[in-house]
């Protein structure tokens, strides 16, 4: 987690990956690097806890499934915390809803069936919110099979940010 009441964008994310709970740094990985190639910002300016804010929807790696895959973050985890730790950024207007489980919470009843339909009608969530995939490398065939999110969610996700920094 980071952040300060001045952060404008928060970085809503799922749980750390084993990398990123030995390293206590969010984003530590190849998937941090796709997501400040999405956002465009280098590692210096993601990092800043006075313009991003960074809260998972649980603070320690999860385990693995049987497939090898990062489990789920426990449901009770963000139940217990995740509305008080949220009222310390009353300045952000724009939370990044990665993957499906920040989408389950911060989208409620407005989420769509499957991520990609969510994703698909990004448009529908904002100002306050932008669903976004999973930058893991696991997603990478996601993203072969949905060009329209680099072509058309990428370039506004960009300009936001910008306009937030």
């Amino acid at each position: 987690m980071q952040g300060l009441p001045s952060a404008r964008l928060l970085v809503a994310g799922q749980a750390p990956g084993k990398r990123v709970h030995a390293s206590g740094l969010p984003f530590d990985d190849p998937s941090g690097d796709r997501l400040r190639g999405w956002m465009g910002v280098d590692r210096e300016t993601f990092y800043d806890p006075a313009r991003i804010a960074i809260l998972p929807m649980a603070f320690c790696f999860p385990g693995y499934d049987a497939k090898g895959a990062d489990l789920p973050p426990p449901k009770d985890c963000a139940a217990l915390w995740r509305a008080r730790l949220l009222g310390a950024f009353p300045a952000v207007d724009l939370v990044l809803c990665i993957g499906q489980y920040a989408q389950a919470w911060h989208l409620g009843r407005a989420r769509r069936q499957s991520l990609t339909e969510t994703v698909r009608n990004w448009r529908e969530h904002l100002p306050g919110a932008l669903p976004l995939p999973h930058p893991s490398w696991r997603n990478s065939g996601w993203l072969r099979r949905n060009p329209w999110f680099e072509e058309e969610v990428v370039p506004w996700l960009r300009t936001a940010v910008a306009a937030r920094l």
